[in-house]
């Protein structure tokens, strides 16, 4: 897997590069030979393949080879920082480009720049500062619009573009658009199959999303996400499903909303969880002690808005928790590829998904046709799976931390839309199907309760199955309003409370 090619600088700290990555920035330097000095190329490689180790390949090689120069622009001031280190490992001679830098007298003594777009765009249009002798640009992160800017600027220049999705954060401006051809690199489940990413083990749970709604932007609007993901049910549901899979582990937690994340902080808080929150508003001293206490922290947990999608890097990830809903492929593919890296013994990570993006998408790891994408990205996003066919067609199975506390069960299985079309082929009315519903979980939690308090207790851990047999039989019935699904929720509750009288 790990091929002898291996580069040092001036305190001969060594850098390798596996096979993959070869072949791959073999085919990046084959297209250039064969191309235009003003050829642009997107290459895709998934998060944790390595695209900075091999871009930074790239720019040995090149500056080698055409005694040209190189700049490298990135998006956050983190990426420039990681990247500078990463050349410094190849051997090449660079510099930052932040705030700081107005002018550049002595850009003679450097081979290679890392910029963030912004800070260069102003220098380059005040004119205060010139590069010279620049042959290729790198843009990383390259889905990103806010790159275009900067095209104008590098007539003469190969440009490539690194992604791991090659779909545009702007749905209005394609990437075909500014890139003539993609390079695509091995798949997530080949990176996996040859051991240099974890297998995600994804847990989903049905969450109603009809009170979501879609931004300017094609996505789920931060309001309405709030509005859903910071009430007391969607909460108790996340702690739960934190306390059935991933309790004890290193956990990231991604929301959609600086509110939504501080109720999560205060909520697990309040169950004696050691947690931490994190949002973009977070001062650089906060934000460096944060991310020191949860990389020495194993039992961590870390709530953040959008800030840890990329620039981010914690090996020891054992649990990724998407507590929000996206129609962003890059987002997904991001949060995911959080806790994507492998690290000691760790060869697999779970993900649990509270916004039913893993049905959206489709698994994490399964083939997408990138050039299909690329080429046609309207077609993707028009044919996103919409949120009620998915709600539709969710299925609930009950957690096995719940089969534990119902070990005596003398009816084990039930479907609310068989026994709809069981009770109106009788000639009986619909409402029959949820009073057999009642009757079957009343059965169920009398068979493991000692007394009438504790049933009703036990009860309460129905919710869920409650709601999804509520949801199937409101489809069945074709009135799926919110308000008549809350009268039936609050009837059902009482009426299976109801029924535990007398049978202590």
């Amino acid at each position: 897997m790990s091929s002898t090619l291996e580069v040092e600088n001036q305190n001969i700290v060594k850098k390798s590069l596996y096979d993959y990555q070869i072949a791959d920035l073999n085919r990046i330097f084959d297209v250039f030979e064969n191309a235009p000095d003003n050829y642009n190329l997107l290459y895709q490689l998934p998060t944790g393949g390595g695209k900075t180790v091999i871009f930074s390949e790239i720019v040995r090689r090149y500056i080698k080879k055409h005694k040209k120069k190189v700049v490298i622009l990135t998006h956050r001031i983190e990426l420039c920082k990681q990247t500078s280190k990463v050349l410094d490992g190849f051997g090449v001679n660079n510099k930052i480009i932040n705030s700081k830098v107005k002018e550049l007298p002595d850009q003679d003594q450097y081979e290679c720049f890392v910029a963030m777009v912004e800070t260069l765009n102003n220098r380059l249009n005040d004119e205060k500062l010139k590069l010279e002798d620049i042959g290729l640009v790198i843009i990383d992160e390259a889905h990103y619009n806010s790159f275009r800017k900067l095209f104008k600027f590098f007539d003469n220049c190969y440009i490539l573009g690194v992604t791991a999705t090659p779909l545009s954060s702007n749905i209005k401006l394609p990437m075909k658009d500014n890139y003539k051809e993609l390079i695509v690199g091995d798949d997530i489940s080949t990176l996996i199959k040859n051991g240099f990413l974890a297998t995600a083990d994804v847990y989903n749970y049905d969450v109603s999303l009809n009170s979501l709604k879609i931004g300017i932007n094609g996505d789920y609007t931060v309001k309405s996400s709030e509005a859903l993901y910071s009430n007391a049910t969607m909460q108790g549901k996340l702690l739960f499903a934190y306390e059935e899979l991933s309790k004890g582990k290193k956990t990231l937690i991604f929301n959609n909303g600086i509110n939504t994340s501080k109720e999560v902080y205060y909520t697990f808080k309040r169950a004696g969880y050691n947690i931490r929150h994190l949002d973009n508003t977070s001062s650089k001293q906060d934000r460096k002690d944060i991310l020191k206490w949860f990389k020495n922290t194993p039992d961590g947990i870390l709530t953040s808005v959008s800030i840890l999608t990329t620039g981010f890097d914690e090996p020891s990830v054992d649990s990724i928790i998407l507590n929000r809903a996206t129609r962003s492929l890059t987002l997904y593919f991001q949060m995911i590829g959080r806790g994507s890296r492998i690290h000691k013994t760790k060869s697999e990570f779970k993900v649990i998904d509270l916004g039913n993006n893993v049905i959206r998408f489709g698994p994490w790891s399964q083939p997408v046709d990138w050039q299909h994408i690329f080429k046609n990205p309207d077609y993707y996003l028009e044919n996103l799976r919409n949120d009620e066919d998915i709600e539709r067609d969710f299925i609930y199975e009950m957690p096995d931390s719940l089969r534990k506390r119902f070990k005596k069960n003398p009816n084990d299985t039930f479907d609310i839309k068989e026994e709809y079309k069981n009770v109106t082929r009788q000639g009986q009315k619909s409402m029959k199907a949820i009073e057999n519903s009642i009757a079957q979980h009343s059965v169920l939690v009398i068979a493991n309760s000692e007394d009438v308090f504790e049933a009703r207790e036990l009860a309460k851990l129905l919710h869920d199955d409650i709601c999804y047999r509520i949801k199937q039989y409101c489809y069945c019935i074709m009135n799926s309003t919110k308000n008549y699904k809350d009268w039936l929720l609050e009837e059902y509750t009482r009426k299976l409370r109801l029924s535990f009288n007398g049978k202590f």
